[in-house]
């Protein structure tokens, strides 16, 4: 999280971004990494930190979004190991975060799934793109402040369009960034016993699993950080790196979350692993969660 500038990738020149806030993403961290002398969390990625290799998906990207989603589109960012410039060539996704200027509709979604799939396709460096659709209004709510707010101004790069971190707070690695972020376990876990059921009935069930596996793990393995994130005093997206700040809170549960870093990168389609979610390792977690920092925020009805 040092460094860069939020410059357009795009025919190998570069355009300043309209909104620039690259001071986020610049200054000494203090003690841990991820945070500035001031001990405010700094955005992560820039596109300068986009490998060579994923320049031309990115460009392409950027190009088809503006044609595909024309007025309808307020900004456009990029997040994940692509602008973090960790992705792996054939083995990392394109993930994309786009801001409408209105709520998404059906053919928003029908329309981002045809253009990744479209992109997937195209460029054999990628292993999948997927994209969230938000509105702007959305975004920066004061409900979400503290949640997709941060995302956009701490994980999210910006590729298209206004920088919505200029409008958002600086962030600080508190309890109430804990409990906004991934306080919501308690009601995740249903869920995923029924993703997991559906999982052992699909047509190709071992792949089903090892989706699951993958996804899951990388989720309980970065609410196991931000659990501990106050006390650790920083932030990092390594999977490993967050299992063992984990770890040094947590010595009884290291092994457990260890084990899911590394499925999280490498995941099998271990149907064990995945009960061992849901019934010891996530329910003790949204437990210790809540115990420490208390439960999300609700959302209205229907606002997933």
């Amino acid at each position: 999280m040092t460094g860069g500038t939020n410059d357009r990738v795009s025919g190998g020149t570069s355009h300043r971004m309209a909104g620039d806030t690259s001071d986020r993403t610049t200054g000494s961290a203090a003690g841990r990494p991820g945070v500035d002398a001031q001990g405010r969390l700094m955005r992560e990625g820039s596109l300068a930190r986009v490998p060579r290799s994923f320049r031309p998906v990115v460009d392409a990207a950027g190009k088809r979004l503006t044609d595909v989603f024309g007025p309808r589109l307020h900004s456009a960012y990029l997040y994940g190991s692509v602008p973090r410039g960790t992705a792996r060539v054939g083995r990392s996704d394109l993930d994309l975060l786009l801001a409408l200027h209105e709520e998404p509709t059906g053919t928003d979604r029908a329309d981002a799934l045809a253009l990744g799939a479209a992109l997937d396709g195209e460029f054999g460096q990628i292993d999948g793109c997927g994209t969230l659709l938000f509105s702007r209004a959305r975004l920066l709510s004061d409900l979400e402040q503290y949640d997709l707010g941060w995302f956009v101004a701490c994980l999210c790069t910006p590729l298209l369009g206004e920088d919505l971190a200029a409008r958002l707070p600086r962030y600080r690695p508190d309890t109430l960034l804990a409990r906004e972020t991934n306080g919501d376990l308690h009601l995740l876990l249903p869920r995923w016993r029924r993703r997991i059921d559906d999982a052992n009935h699909a047509e190709d069930t071992a792949e089903a699993r090892r989706t699951l596996v993958r996804s899951l793990s990388r989720h309980l393995v970065r609410t196991g950080f931000t659990l501990v994130m106050p006390r650790w005093n920083g932030w990092t997206s390594d999977l490993r790196e967050m299992a063992e700040a984990f770890a040094g809170f947590y010595p009884e549960r290291a092994g457990q979350m260890r084990d899911a870093a590394v499925l999280g990168l490498e995941p099998t389609g271990d149907a064990v692993v995945l009960r061992s979610y849901v019934d010891d390792l996530g329910p003790w977690l949204a437990g210790e969660y809540a115990r420490v920092h208390g439960v999300k925020a609700p959302r209205p009805p229907g606002w997933s």
